[in-house]
């Protein structure tokens, strides 16, 4: 209870002294929905979120990352983290936290260390190195660059990438390289904070990765086809 009481006093001065025109590193806030959704597959038509929310200061922020993916309305793929990030730099973040896998069962939890920011030639890249169970350590890496044909018509291609060091069958992950994904999506910015898109997205497991999905009668690879929306505010 302490702790909340001085969150919100912080919160209450910060406001009085920005009012007051005196506070240079206000408290900010962003709330982010990076992809919402519906891909066309063979079967059900997944929906999928992928979104963030971010609270803090110019150097110290505090995030919640979550993402979400549902084929015929069952969840398949429940994930969230919540890290503290404290910039290094103009272009750059480390962040520390947690990570726990909601679904599939059994959940799992990860210590997470991550560098998130702007890279040379203007990509955007977050990189995560995840501490698991017995020892399990997990590497994802995810790229994304803007391409302007106009001031509202942007293409976004982007990659993911996963590595593990083990196997973890419960789960369906494989050591080594467990999965790929690739995507290319062209948005129309009606707003800057509102802009619908179409593209497609490509997906493959590797591995023990592979082998397991197929046990479970799923596909290795796989090309969708999407509709959605990004926005903020």
């Amino acid at each position: 209870m302490k702790r909340i009481m001085t969150f919100i006093s912080a919160i209450f001065i910060s406001t009085t002294l920005q009012a007051m025109g005196m506070e240079d590193d206000p408290l900010l806030y962003k709330v982010m929905i990076e992809k919402l959704e519906l891909r066309e597959a063979e079967g059900a038509d997944p929906l999928v979120l992928d979104g963030e929310v971010w609270i803090g200061y110019d150097l110290d922020k505090f995030w919640i990352k979550s993402e979400l993916e549902r084929p015929g309305g069952e969840t398949e793929e429940l994930e969230l983290q919540l890290l503290y990030s404290r910039a290094i730099s103009a272009f750059w973040d480390i962040q520390i936290g947690w990570r726990r896998d909601l679904v599939p069962d059994p959940e799992r939890d990860w210590l997470a260390v991550g560098l998130k920011g702007l890279a040379p030639y203007l990509f955007e890249v977050d990189a995560t190195l995840f501490a698991g169970e017995s020892g399990q350590i997990g590497l994802r890496l995810d790229a994304e660059y803007e391409y302007l044909f106009t001031q509202r018509l942007v293409l976004s291609p982007e990659f993911e990438i996963n590595l593990h060091t083990k196997d973890d069958e419960e789960v369906g992950i494989g050591s080594g390289l467990s999965d790929l994904s690739l995507g290319l999506r062209l948005r129309y910015e009606v707003l800057k904070e509102f802009a619908p898109y179409v593209g497609i997205s490509w997906s493959k497991r590797f591995g023990d990765s592979a082998d397991f999905a197929r046990e479970e009668g799923e596909d290795v690879s796989d090309v969708q086809w999407l509709v959605g929306l990004r926005a903020w505010f």
